[in-house]
């Protein structure tokens, strides 16, 4: 068939170039404040601060396990005391050594005090062993110890917190923390090893000449004050990083999770994705290269001074031997307790550089920790009643951060018991801020919300949270079996028939039965026998959760939004059939199935501006009918 002129042109006609990928926008960490600790840190006030960085680690493994912290306390004082045997053995053994007369009798003058270094050696070496292994057993635990309380933290804090700007940071770095615990126990240990050793070395060498305690000393400063400068770098790069790795992370999970895999590759995604996910990893990689190089002209640095302050010390030694002020016997004594005084004083700074790093890690962690504390919901003992006749809103004002305008502005409603309420309007209408307020997971920022007179700000927010269900908008995906995922781990009865009455009122029972495990079946394909579910079939098991507990406060957020017709209908005629005995809130945008509400309440712009029945606001001129008719417009 001969092309048209319009179709040869439009065949012709290259498609325009399209715009580079948007680079991602940097994103910055906002609490500046955890890195003064490390950046007002000279190498005195190091040292300064390191009993209270032990007693601090004591205390945390104290609470593990005391029996094996008394071991590895013990086994560090005994291997110390070998090291301090061992050398005053040697010294003693060095004289006959390399003293006059036959070898033989030099050797048989010698042989009790070498056998004592052996015995000593033998002592040393038993109790590292026995002290490595108590460290072993003490390590996961304090790991354990520290995440568990991280997470406790974060499950803990009022809801309005994880709205905070710079909670994911705090998070982030915290969970750094967590990790340094590891490294943080090790460090301990081989710090006071090293430093007991040294007092061993140090008392054997002041014993030997007075001079040579200063001058060793002197030696190994130059490697420790570079040690704490390097240490300061790795610090403040980490934290500059801290905005970067948390935003990476959270894109890691949505470019990686099945949940979205089909938006991913539908919609060519891919390509971008990767871009932005190998643009940050960059970031991260350059600014994490250029610390590199700035801790090594450190290191170099520091070589340098310590090698010509190690070169004055054997200079000195060199000295008093030959002008005699110590004989080669005790100069030989002098050079093995160098060596070992050398060798742990150079340990004893980098564990303890070592060591307080680790623990300004974990001083983000503690200090998270005590925040998330501080944050955690305390507004008072006053109990929530157990059947609340009546929730009422008066004058109620809330407000995210960073939004110019309130999601909740002067709010004023009253919800009975018996009664069915549906909630409708517009996306951002501040339905679901309702919802939280209904059930304290929000506190107003003006007014009061109030159970029979109770005000939730006043409550304990456990005896609220253990009169209500919900089913939220977003809801988990668990991977529990299908009895916990429905019972959430808190059985109500000793059988499952409770539970498999909750699976006939949101029509599961088809599905559950054709499981190979039934109730006990995996809700998770990517686990091993694990199997998974449709969207309408996890939005079921939602639903389950709350009508299980058969709770007073019934409130549920767009609960049919993936189910089909006959799913949705059963949903509905459940919440009819339950309502009389409890307060039901349902927020949908399928306005047909507010025909079995009780009463309808509109919102807009956060404020109510219709309530009644369905057969009145469908023809009342506002915007519920608005909305009803642009929905059968279809």
């Amino acid at each position: 068939m001969p092309k048209t002129a319009d179709t040869a042109d439009t065949a012709e006609t290259p498609a325009p170039p399209r715009p580079p990928l948007p680079e991602p926008k940097e994103v910055r960490c906002r609490d500046a404040g955890v890195r003064d600790a490390f950046e007002s840190a000279s190498f005195l006030q190091l040292c300064s601060r390191i009993p209270a960085l032990l007693a601090q680690i004591a205390r945390m493994a104290w609470e593990v396990d005391r029996r094996d912290v008394l071991v590895l306390v013990g086994c560090q004082l005994l291997s110390g005391t070998a090291a301090a045997v061992g050398l005053a053995a040697t010294a003693r053994a060095m004289t006959p050594v390399l003293g006059g007369g036959l070898v033989p009798d030099r050797i048989r003058e010698a042989l009790p005090a070498l056998i004592v270094v052996a015995v000593a050696a033998a002592v040393a070496r038993v109790t590292y062993g026995v002290a490595s292994w108590a460290v072993s057993r003490l390590k996961p635990r304090l790991m354990t110890a520290a995440d568990v309380a991280l997470v406790e933290a974060v499950v803990s804090v009022e809801l309005a917190a994880l709205n905070r700007a710079d909670f994911a940071d705090e998070h982030e770095a915290a969970e750094t923390g967590a990790i340094r615990c590891d490294r943080m126990l090790y460090d301990a240990q081989a710090f006071m090893s090293a430093l007991i050793r040294l007092v061993a070395a140090c008392g054997v060498l002041t014993v030997l000449h007075p001079l040579m305690l200063p001058v060793l000393v002197l030696a190994v400063l130059p490697s420790g004050a570079g040690a704490v400068a390097e240490a300061k770098i790795e610090h403040r790069t980490h934290y500059a990083n801290v905005s970067r790795r948390n935003v990476k992370g959270m894109m890691r999970w949505h470019v990686t999770t099945p949940r979205l895999a089909d938006e991913v590759r539908a919609n060519s995604m891919r390509a971008y994705l990767m871009f932005w996910y190998r643009t940050v990893s960059h970031r991260i990689d350059e600014r994490i290269v250029e610390a590199a190089g700035l801790g090594l002209r450190v290191n170099l640095l520091a070589a340098v001074a310590g090698g010509a302050c190690l070169t004055l010390a054997w200079t000195t030694l060199v000295w008093l031997t030959v002008t005699g002020r110590v004989s080669f016997a005790v100069s030989a004594t002098a050079v093995v307790a160098v060596r070992a005084a050398l060798g742990n004083l150079t340990n004893v700074v980098h564990y303890c550089t070592s060591l307080f790093h680790s623990t300004l890690y974990l001083g983000d962690w503690k200090r998270f920790v005590d925040r998330t504390r501080a944050l955690a919901p305390n507004r008072g003992r006053e109990t929530a009643p157990a059947h609340p006749e009546t929730i009422r809103f008066e004058n109620v004002t809330y407000s995210y951060p960073n939004k110019a305008r309130p999601a909740v502005d002067g709010l004023d409603l009253t919800l009975r018991r018996g009664e069915l309420v549906a909630v409708v309007g517009e996306n951002g209408s501040g339905k679901s801020t309702l919802m939280r307020l209904v059930t304290g997971l929000f506190t107003a920022d003006k007014g009061t919300v109030s159970w029979d007179g109770v005000d939730l700000a006043n409550a304990d927010p456990d005896t609220v949270w253990a009169r209500t269900g919900l089913v939220p908008q977003f809801f988990a995906y668990w991977p529990l079996t299908a009895r916990e995922n429905i019972t959430l781990g808190q059985p109500l009865t000793w059988d499952d028939d409770r539970v498999w009455e909750t699976v006939d009122l949101v029509g599961l029972r088809p599905t559950v039965e054709e499981f190979p495990e039934g109730l006990d079946m995996l809700l998770a394909r990517e686990l091993w026998g694990g199997v998974n579910l449709s969207g309408g079939q996890w939005q079921r098991i939602a639903c389950a959760r709350a009508l299980y507990r058969r709770p007073p406060v019934l409130i549920l957020d767009e609960p049919t939004s993936e189910l089909d017709a006959r799913g949705e209908h059963m949903i509905f005629q459940a919440l009819k059939d339950m309502a009389k005995d409890r307060i039901t809130i349902v927020v949908t945008h399928r306005l047909d199935n507010t025909r079995i509400a009780d009463r309808i309440v509109v919102m807009e712009h956060g404020r109510i501006t219709e309530q009644g029945p369905f057969d009145r606001l469908v023809t009342a001129g506002g915007l519920f009918q608005e909305l009803y008719a642009l929905s059968q417009d279809r």
